[in-house]
């Protein structure tokens, strides 16, 4: 197995959501979010989660204690500093 797929596999087994109800991860608003964000916050695996739904680009839900909204900040943050950097 490549480590790129034994790693994403790992995480999710470990994920502190893996036996709840989805549902709870894709709230109608952002002010809706707290009960996953609770969730994400006792995870052991939040940072995996996170770099995951970046990298992924995943649109909806909770992933890695950020909203989507969120999300798009911290890529926006991520690509300032690469091009800052440069």
């Amino acid at each position: 197995m490549a480590e790129t797929e034994r790693t994403l596999t790992t995480w999710r087994r470990e994920a502190a959501c893996r036996d709840l109800d989805t549902g709870i991860f894709f709230p109608l608003s952002d002010d809706d979010a707290g009960p996953a964000k609770a969730v994400c916050a006792a995870c052991p695996v939040r940072e995996e989660c996170l770099e995951f739904a970046l990298a992924t680009r995943q649109g909806d839900g909770i992933w890695g204690g950020l909203t989507e909204t969120e999300r798009r900040r911290q890529r926006r943050r991520r690509e300032d500093g690469r091009r800052t950097a440069a």
